[in-house]
């Protein structure tokens, strides 16, 4: 995961463009690779098997995945249930399988 942080523990441009362009018949796997980089792990909170509430702890690195997440627009458009103001965010990850069997 170290090729993907910056010296700063930053996501690289590349890491950023990898969550960004991500196949939507992986998304679990894109989940992980956010997950290793977020810089809060304990604002990472799984709910169930289809659930995910994460917060960016106001951490621009955070921040900056959160958007590449949002330009991955399958994975947006079907998996996004709410944002809240502060940089928190839930998921609805039980779309997400039928996306992977597409």
């Amino acid at each position: 995961m170290e090729d993907y942080l910056d010296d700063d523990g930053y996501p690289t441009d590349e890491a950023l463009k990898r969550i960004a362009e991500w196949p939507h018949t992986d998304l679990r796997s894109m989940l992980e690779f956010v997950r290793e980089l977020w810089y809060y792990p304990t604002f990472w909170a799984e709910e169930g098997e289809d659930r995910l509430s994460i917060s960016t702890g106001g951490w621009s690195g955070n921040e900056s995945l959160i958007e590449a997440m949002q330009k991955n627009r399958l994975f947006w458009f079907m998996c996004w249930h709410q944002s809240t103001r502060g940089g928190h965010y839930r998921f609805d990850l039980s779309r997400a399988k039928e996306l992977e069997k597409v």
